[in-house]
């Protein structure tokens, strides 16, 4: 090879790999090798591969995708389920997704089943039918086997061939619960989710475990079971309008998710009452508008970014090498992110006191 250029391309002549080889003066299998990124890129000159990428850009070279997908039978396409599409949780996971898939050249299509078995049963096999390489299921469980490779993100999925990311639920209820009791809580409210989303239960079993180990109880009068399909402040505005319409005799809630969290606080203000004077809230994620509210929200925050670009990898991983040996689970922590919204009991006390009668 002698690394000499030839003339430019005749004007209006697709660029082919073969061609650009040849004006590099380079074989179709090294210019191939650089463009696609391959682990044996990093045995060719650094000068070589930046020669290969700019001459591509200069010429404006199109890989030839179906001819690919005829070579590798992949197209580069994955599916993702989501329960929903919208701003929170979703949006910082979906940000990970989007960054990692763009960096390795593959698209995909997203379909939101609203927590509908029928569409849950049915997604998987209309995007198999669309010829996608492997599925994202978030915050999904998928009740079927399938032959392409599957990563959940807290989709806590049983089916063999799934490989989970999870946050460590038992670390983010100690977090949580010793800041509330630390403050001197101990009439707590709870927020279980709704059955749909799959981190509920799991979520659910952690706060009954770690509660019992703190010493404080979890009372049936002051648990909510959130029933409604709702991923906006309405999921914990009337239920909490509802407790406090029965009982102002707790000092916090700790609730299933900031969405939730943001409703309830309204609905606490709404009742003549303050956060986090009167009754401290703590959410749980940290989506972003969480430290803009008023008053700014403490919450557990997931990693959701890095859970969603994490997954994305895993899943690329196991399309690109379907016999390597893959991870079943990936497991996060959570922080706890302490603002506004908690005060201690004290504090509280102190308030009321100082307060006209």
């Amino acid at each position: 090879m002698t690394g000499k250029k030839k003339n430019l391309p005749e004007a209006g002549k697709p660029i082919t790999l073969k061609i650009l080889a040849e004006y590099l003066d380079l074989s179709p299998a090294t210019v191939s090798i650089v463009l696609n990124n391959s682990p044996v890129a990093k045995s060719i000159s650094q000068a070589t591969r930046q020669r290969v990428i700019a001459a591509a850009k200069k010429l404006d070279y199109r890989p030839n995708l179906h001819a690919r997908m005829l070579r590798t039978r992949l197209t580069n396409t994955v599916g993702i389920i989501v329960p929903e599409v919208s701003e929170g949780y979703f949006t910082k996971v979906m940000l990970g997704v989007e960054q990692h898939l763009l960096q390795e050249g593959f698209l995909y299509f997203t379909v939101s089943h609203l927590g509908r078995p029928d569409l849950m049963e049915e997604y998987p096999k209309l995007l198999t039918n669309r010829a996608v390489d492997g599925f994202l299921a978030i915050n999904t469980e998928l009740n079927h086997k399938t032959s392409l490779p599957v990563v959940g993100i807290s989709s806590h999925s049983k089916l063999p061939g799934v490989t989970n990311v999870v946050l460590d639920h038992n670390r983010a209820a100690r977090i949580a619960l010793r800041h509330l009791y630390d403050l001197g809580h101990r009439r707590i409210a709870f927020m279980k989710g709704t059955h749909f989303v799959s981190d509920s239960e799991v979520r659910w079993q952690a706060i009954v475990s770690i509660a019992r180990e703190l010493g404080i109880t979890v009372r049936p009068e002051l648990c909510i079971h959130l029933e409604k399909n709702s991923w906006s402040p309405d999921l914990g505005y009337p239920p909490v309008r509802e407790l406090l319409s029965r009982t102002h005799d707790f000092t916090a809630i700790f609730s299933f998710n900031d969405t939730a969290a943001i409703g309830a606080i309204r609905a606490i203000e709404d009742a003549g009452l303050n956060c986090p004077r009167d009754i401290s809230v703590i959410g749980f994620d940290d989506i972003i508008v969480s430290e803009y509210l008023n008053p700014r929200l403490t919450t557990v925050r997931q990693p959701l970014y890095n859970m969603g670009s994490t997954a994305a990898q895993l899943l690329v991983k196991r399309i690109q090498s379907p016999e390597a040996p893959y991870q079943e689970e990936v497991s996060f922590e959570p922080e706890l992110i302490v603002r506004e919204s908690t005060a201690g009991v004290h504090d509280h006390l102190s308030a009321k006191s100082r307060r006209p009668r």
